[in-house]
């Protein structure tokens, strides 16, 4: 089933030795930005689970986005350090942060 190969001197069918890789198990940390679809402004943030803090915000269980919703998700970033998430939303908060996703995603939001 794919992983058989014959064997050349009699034709019988032989599997190959297979050893157990473990898989590094890595922590990701996400820093994100939403745009308000009722006012369309942009919400930054970072969580260690996108999903769920993204179903959070669509559900209004987030108190600054749930008068702000429907809301997208338009933009992410991922980080295995919590620090380097914390810092990258603390940029994307700032003039030149803003400035940054606006240009990145110019064609997105141009249309």
């Amino acid at each position: 089933q794919g992983f058989e190969e014959e064997n050349r001197d009699n034709g019988e069918k032989i599997r190959p030795t297979v050893y157990p890789v473990k898989l590094l198990e890595v922590f990701m940390y996400y820093t994100y930005v939403l745009r308000s679809k009722k006012d369309g402004k942009f919400y930054t943030g970072f969580t260690s689970d996108l999903k769920l803090r993204f179903e959070k915000h669509q559900k209004g269980q987030v108190e600054s986005t749930k008068d702000r919703r429907p809301l997208e998700l338009i933009y992410y970033e991922a980080c295995i350090d919590r620090n380097d998430a914390t810092h990258r939303e603390k940029y994307l908060k700032t003039y030149h942060g803003r400035m940054f996703i606006k240009k990145r995603l110019k064609s997105y939001l141009t249309r």
